[in-house]
Parts: structure tokens; sequence; C-alpha cells
């Protein structure tokens, strides 16, 4: 199996098969594939979480279901287009070695990696919907890309080194970080409304990455102009 990125604005994922090879997905949207490509979907198994499993990747922005993605013979290939511009990046995922991606970010992986809901224990979740603060956790052993809006800035944050961001720019970081989420008083708060900003407070060691366009904050932005408004005649 090999993975190419292609692109720069608006990149593309090609994965190129081997007989036997499987890539998943939870979307199922992919872009092109040959014809010796075959697509089937499962709750996950045992490997995935079952059941169980698929409901925590519904709650995390995935599906229920997992698709994948084999070669029958030959070799073949599936590809992936970014839907926003921005970049598709890889990330290693090993025992002990998680990555949690916001909710729309996690484009596919190879077999042994298991997408979740990340827990949600440390904050109020349902706060951020708006947000775009539901987070996926990626778990088990492989390669997984990600989607990410816009820029795609990079920190490696020293063990107590803390950031507050804004919901909608966490775009992924590594499992030694811990995040909490807390209001920010002295602002009226568009996304949420009344006073106060509520803010991503995220707190090293670790990797984190940060995106320049969340596709909530987007979607906000352009909505001015999309109204359309009826005059009678």
């Amino acid at each position: 199996m090999q993975a190419e990125i292609k692109g720069s604005t608006m990149p593309v994922l090609e994965v190129s098969l081997n007989q036997g090879d499987t890539i998943i997905s939870t979307r199922g949207e992919f872009s092109w594939m040959t014809s010796n490509v075959t697509m089937s979907q499962t709750g996950g198994g045992s490997a995935h979480g079952g059941l169980l499993g698929g409901v925590k990747r519904a709650i995390g922005g995935g599906s229920v279901l997992i698709t994948r993605f084999t070669v029958t013979q030959g070799q073949g290939l599936v590809a992936f287009a970014a839907k926003l511009p921005g970049h598709i990046a890889p990330v290693e995922v090993s025992p002990g070695h998680d990555w949690f991606v916001h909710h729309d970010g996690w484009v596919c992986g190879t077999e042994g990696v298991n997408p979740s809901a990340a827990p949600t224990t440390s904050f109020k979740g349902t706060l951020f919907g708006s947000e775009g603060f539901t987070l996926q956790k990626l778990a088990g052993q492989g390669t997984a890309w990600i989607e990410l809006g816009g820029e795609l800035i990079n920190y490696d944050l020293n063990d107590g080194q803390e950031l507050l961001v804004h919901p909608g720019h966490v775009a992924a970081f590594e499992s030694t970080v811990t995040y909490t989420a807390h209001r920010l008083p002295g602002i009226v708060n568009r996304w949420a409304g009344g006073d106060g900003h509520w803010v991503a407070s995220i707190k090293g060691p670790g990797k984190l990455w940060l995106q320049t366009m969340p596709v909530s904050i987007l979607a906000s932005d352009l909505q001015p102009y999309l109204t359309i408004q009826h005059t009678g005649n």
C-alpha cells in the first residue's frame, strides 16, 4: 500500500492498493477509484468496537458503519479529495499514542485504525456543537489521514504550556495533550450568544495542530450572503 497527497489548495489523497490490501473510512465518500476495488460496509466488528463503537463514531461526527475498500485482484487505487481549501496530512497511530481530531477531520486509515468519539468528561461537549469542538479519537495501530481547513499551524507544547484557542480552530492533537473548556467574560459571543466567549484550553506536553479556516466559522460568515430575500411584485 502506498499513499500520495497531490495538489496544493484543494489536495487529493490517492491510495494505491495491492491485492488483499484494505483501507477504511467512516464516510464512504471516495472521489474516484479503479474498477477492481470493492466496497463493503460493516458495523466494524470487534476490532472497531462493534455496535457500541458505531454509536461512538456517530457521536464523534463519523458514521455508524465502517466502509472497507479492498482490491480483489491486481493493483487498485482509491482517491479522497478535500472538501475545502486546506491540507490532508497523515498521522501515525499506535497503542498509547492516540490522536484527537476535529469532528470532520478523519478521511481514511489503514485497517488497524479504530475511530470513535473522544471522551466528553472534561468539557461540556454539547455546548460546542455549533463551533466544531466535537472530537474524534483515532486509536489502534496504523496510519490515518486527516483533513484540515486553511493553513496548518503546528505547535510542540512543552509540559504545562497552555494555549487558549477558539474551538473551531482546534484541528488535531496527541493524546498526551489535555483539554478543557471555559468561558472568557467581557465580550459577546456571537456563536453561542450571551456574555463571554467559549475557548478550548489546550495544555502540553504534545503536538497540537491548528487550522485557520474552520468550516463552522466559514459557514457562519457566509450565511448573510446566502440568505435569499423575497420581495413582492
